[in-house]
């Protein structure tokens, strides 16, 4: 048993905490209903063990998910609660500990700056440069201008000085100025939804809304959310999820049909 294992089935709630609602039910995540384990209601009303909370809200972190949100299903029903629980209540419920703390805490820093900004190393002077214009592939380095006495772009897909036309959001001049995600959308297999009458479409896909790549596991229903901007989209005709449910539903092809390999990723305008 490896010492994080052991550190989570040592977690325990104290009885004689007052600003804990403890309950009897069942786990809301495990389902486990122990009779000597104690469960504490969280803020939407489903009941945790620290142990539970502590490896759910590891394994949305482990998926770049820096937004915890509820998995328990609504009662009487077949639907998420979804509810977002903030770091505080989920550090007290979970019983962190120090070293876990830091962890969830520097990659919840790490996946919040990825998520706003968009930085790359500049192959001139090796420093981190934002790019404001998510249309445009040159980008500006104020340090290398400065050093050079000349103005400096570089490409923010190949990462070369830049060479040719400007503003361009397709591709520089330089040899082999290829997107590395639109090859992947381009050479990916095909995924077989066998829940959604086994109906093949691409394994991957980048987000409609934010241009992020993303992976189907094949099982459910054939909506996925975008780990990156939290958008729940058809990985099939690749609509928002509430526009795909005008004309469809969750395990039912799309009216439209599968969407054709995307050539291009979208910008996400922010």
């Amino acid at each position: 048993m490896s010492t994080q294992q052991q550190e989570e089935l040592e977690k325990r709630y104290d009885p004689l905490d007052t600003t804990l609602k403890f309950v009897t039910r069942p786990d809301d995540i495990t389902l486990d209903d122990d009779p000597d384990s104690l469960r504490a209601e969280m803020s939407c009303g489903h009941a945790v063990t620290p142990q539970s909370l502590t490896a759910w809200c590891r394994s949305l972190l482990d998926q770049g998910q820096y937004k915890f949100t509820c998995p328990a299903l609504k009662k009487g029903t077949l639907v998420k609660c979804g509810e977002e629980w903030s770091y505080t209540e989920i550090r007290k419920l979970a019983v962190l500990t120090a070293k876990e703390q830091a962890h969830y805490e520097e990659t919840m820093a790490m996946l919040a700056a990825a998520e706003y900004c968009e930085y790359k190393t500049c192959p001139g002077c090796q420093s981190f440069v934002e790019r404001q214009d998510l249309t445009n592939l040159a980008v500006h380095c104020k340090i290398c201008t400065t050093q050079t006495g000349r103005a400096y772009q570089f490409c923010w897909q190949c990462l070369q000085r830049w060479q040719g036309r400007a503003p361009t959001a397709d591709k520089c001049d330089n040899e082999g100025c290829v997107n590395p995600d639109v090859e992947r959308l381009a050479k990916c297999k095909l995924l077989t939804l066998a829940a959604v009458k086994n109906v093949q479409v691409p394994s991957m896909r980048a987000c409609p809304t934010c241009g992020n790549i993303v992976e189907h596991n094949g099982t459910g229903c054939k909506n996925i959310i975008c780990n990156r901007c939290q958008k729940e989209f058809c990985f099939s005709c690749l609509k928002l999820k509430s526009d795909c449910l005008k004309n469809s539903s969750y395990f039912v092809p799309c009216a439209d049909g599968v969407a054709a390999r995307q050539t291009s990723i979208p910008s996400w305008v922010k």
